[in-house]
């Protein structure tokens, strides 16, 4: 019970102090954002910040930091350390920075900061890799609540009926301009999902019936997958994830003030990560071991591990919450993983988005693409999605940093971003090398390889930083 405690006072003291260290390295000033200056009516839009906020918590979060926290959960409390240091040190930071840059470049995607700040050859890179991204994100969050709401409906109304449905919303929160829909259902749902989180939290906390470890370093995966670098790909969304890159340029769009964005960016990967680190605890108190937890997650899937807990720890207005939460909260990730999708094609190909032909164009063939992964295994989908969403993450910084380097008088802040772009490096790499999905090889040649291109990179960094002109001097 200490350490959960001790780690939700470490993530809002982290918020408080390191985001503040964040924000003065990027330096918000008071020129006018994207949503005044353009205001096109479709995405450029102004937005209140606290609605911001939650929109931006609904596009980072989806189930996440639910179902990545609960398969996380499986190597023990360990998972409690990387949820809140690799959220304040790394996935704020990332999303903030990310979040901040496209605002600074009218809104840019991902892609296209990666091919200003990094070079050309990044941009196409980046621009097929987010798409890919993008595409296995928004696809995720279709199989999973559509599944759920199958085993709730009647079964004439099968699992491919309700795919098309949730598709069929898709297109439309697409195309409507973002405070159409997107502006008005999202913070509903965002204090729905706060909501979810809080009272389970509760539930552990004052229920006596649970019990919520203490952490150790010990590996408790009744698997024996290693810790490094399995848990730092696992939990994905509620440490740090590239997907959140390729969703801050879409509230980049929509502040109305700099000094907004730490509250928008920074807060909502905290918030996410408060919801990560309670369900990470609560999957292992319910069930009294990652053993326990494990057999769970295996027979129930993670919607059924949602419900379960939800259900008896809160009654029936715990089973209501759990359906909306593991139903709407992904679906709320998949509509903005399209529109994302849309924006990057849309800065590829210059049509305009104003047109709605222009939008039809480009949604269209990207869900259509989309229902065929559908027929693809959860499992997989969800691995390979979280492979690539951390390897996003990696570059997103690298980006961030050459940015800092670039743009600030003491080039040196830019550490900020190239340490923990150097840890990514090393996981990615790592997981990519020695997982059954990737190369398969044996730790002994995998380990060294993903710490040798981690330090490499670090090494480039470092000569690139000592050659670099200082702000000062630029002309």
């Amino acid at each position: 019970m200490f350490s959960f405690l001790a780690a939700l006072v470490v993530l809002v003291l982290g918020y408080l102090t390191y985001g503040r260290i964040t924000e003065k390295v990027f330096g918000p000033d008071d020129r006018i954002t994207p949503a005044n200056a353009i205001n096109d009516g479709v995405d450029c839009v102004p937005i209140k910040t606290w609605k911001a906020l939650l929109i931006q918590l609904l596009n980072i979060a989806g189930t996440g930091p639910i179902f990545g926290a609960l398969m996380g959960a499986c190597f023990g409390p360990v998972v409690f350390l990387w949820i809140v240091f690799g959220s304040i040190l790394g996935g704020a930071v990332h999303d903030y920075m990310s979040g901040m840059i496209s605002e600074r470049n009218n809104g840019a995607s991902i892609a296209e900061l990666s091919g200003l700040y990094i070079g050309k050859p990044a941009l196409y890179i980046m621009r097929i890799f987010s798409i890919l991204l993008l595409l296995l994100t928004g696809t995720v969050f279709v199989t999973s609540p559509a599944a759920l709401i199958s085993s709730l409906t009647p079964a004439a109304l099968g699992n491919t009926f309700w795919i098309i449905v949730i598709l069929i919303y898709y297109v439309l929160a697409t195309l409507l301009p973002v405070d159409k829909v997107i502006g008005k259902l999202y913070p509903v749902f965002g204090v729905i999902l706060i909501i979810m989180a809080l009272s389970i939290a509760g539930g552990i906390i004052f229920l006596p019936q649970y019990t919520i470890p203490e952490i150790t370093l010990v590996n408790l995966n009744p698997d024996d997958l290693p810790v490094w670098p399995f848990m730092f790909i696992t939990v994905a969304c509620g440490a740090i994830s590239g997907f959140h890159a390729t969703q801050s340029p879409m509230m980049a769009k929509c502040i109305t003030s700099e000094k907004e964005g730490r509250k928008v960016f920074y807060g909502a990967m905290i918030i996410e990560s408060v919801i990560a680190l309670i369900w990470a605890a609560a999957g292992v108190a319910f069930y009294g071991g990652t053993q326990m937890l494990s057999d769970a997650i295996s027979d129930l899937g993670q919607s059924g591990v949602v419900y379960q807990i939800s259900k008896e720890m809160l009654g029936s207005v715990g089973g209501v919450l759990a359906i909306i939460g593991v139903v709407v909260c992904p679906i709320t990730s998949g509509d903005t993983a399209f529109r994302s999708a849309r924006l990057i094609l849309a800065e590829w190909t210059k049509l305009d988005q104003k047109k709605i032909k222009n939008r039809l164009i480009i949604t269209l063939p990207l869900l259509g693409i989309s229902a065929v992964l559908t027929q693809l295994d959860f499992n997989i989908l969800w691995r390979y999605f979280s492979w690539s969403n951390q390897t996003l993450a990696m570059i997103s910084l690298w980006v961030a940093t050459s940015y800092i380097v670039k743009n600030n008088k003491n080039r040196y802040s830019s550490l900020l971003t190239a340490v923990p772009a150097t840890f990514m490096t090393a996981v990615s790499v790592t997981y990519i090398l020695v997982a059954k999905e990737g190369f398969k090889l044996s730790v002994s040649i995998g380990y060294p390889i993903g710490i040798v291109a981690a330090v490499v990179l670090f090494v480039i960094y470092i000569i690139l930083l000592c050659r670099s002109v200082p702000l000062k001097h630029q002309t």
